[in-house]
């Protein structure tokens, strides 16, 4: 707790986005100004963007509050591998009240992916869904979401959304970043790292005000119009199947095909591996 405090005094902070231009950038995007963050920390370099916000929130922080790091050494995917954020990046976290039932908790991911992506799509980004938390674009990974959330009394307190998307960082043969995607369009209508912080963070609060107004269906919806592997083939212990949809648990619904008999399964998240186009790989996944 001592290195936390030293870094939110200030010893390792740095402006990793310039926050004056972030705020200009929110302004413009932003139509949900109830949900917009009360505070905004820039750090050089730190373990983890949800870890430091836990530790904001166990601090009394007035929330939302956002973290967003320019390198990350520790960052926590949600295959539970932990890995190095090289920088060039976006690193962001932000952390909320929901207040919604655990059993439910697939919500926050839900919210979060398809407001993020739905925005992306407005600012001509061709950006689609892998099940159950990954941005792809051209069938590379653009980023993902990873959720983590603390619970009382079966509901969900406080809730940590982090979001990672590839702008021009060192990514693997599997990933593609906004800067490289950009120079092979004739436009592209996000032109710096402050822009893209600000779309992801309005399409955080776009998806929660939408969930609070419209409620899970309507949102799960508009979350399988972005799905890209609806209709595609998965092979199931050896058994061939279709991909048919996603529940509100966040379990994926798959139509198996077997001689003289078809049946549907729910998988839930962590069970399989989609992989990504033309690389069919587990280790891929975060």
């Amino acid at each position: 707790m001592t290195e936390v405090r030293n870094i939110i005094l200030g010893l390792d902070i740095f402006m990793a986005i310039n926050k004056d231009k972030l705020r200009k950038e929110l302004i413009q995007l932003a139509n949900t100004s109830h949900f917009l963050p009360q505070n905004f920390y820039c750090f050089k370099k730190i373990p983890s963007t949800n870890e430091i916000l836990w530790d904001f929130i166990d601090m009394e922080d007035n929330l939302p509050v956002v973290a967003i790091a320019a390198e990350q050494t520790a960052g926590r995917g949600q295959w539970g591998r932990i890995w190095q954020s090289s920088p060039g990046g976006l690193y962001l976290s932000v952390a909320i009240t929901p207040q919604i039932l655990v059993k439910d908790a697939f919500h926050i991911t839900l919210l979060s992916a398809w407001g993020i992506a739905n925005l992306l799509q407005k600012h001509q980004i061709a950006v689609k869904l892998k099940w159950p938390n990954d941005f792809i674009l051209e069938g590379r990974k653009l980023g993902g979401i990873k959720i983590e959330i603390r619970v009382r009394n079966r509901y969900i307190t406080h809730a940590v959304i982090g979001v990672g998307i590839n702008w021009s960082n060192t990514v693997p043969p599997t990933g593609i970043t906004l800067q490289s995607w950009s120079r092979t369009q004739e436009f592209c209508s996000i032109s710096c790292l402050e822009k893209l912080a600000a779309i992801t963070l309005t399409g955080i609060f776009n998806g929660y005000q939408c969930y609070l107004e419209q409620g899970c269906g309507h949102l799960l919806n508009n979350y399988l119009k972005l799905l890209d592997s609806l209709g595609h083939p998965v092979e199931v212990e050896g058994i061939k199947g279709t991909i048919v949809g996603v529940t509100s648990q966040g379990e994926l619904q798959v139509r198996l095909q077997s001689p003289g008999a078809k049946t549907h399964i729910n998988l839930p998240p962590k069970s399989i591996s989609l992989g990504y186009r033309d690389i069919l790989s587990s280790g891929n996944n975060s």
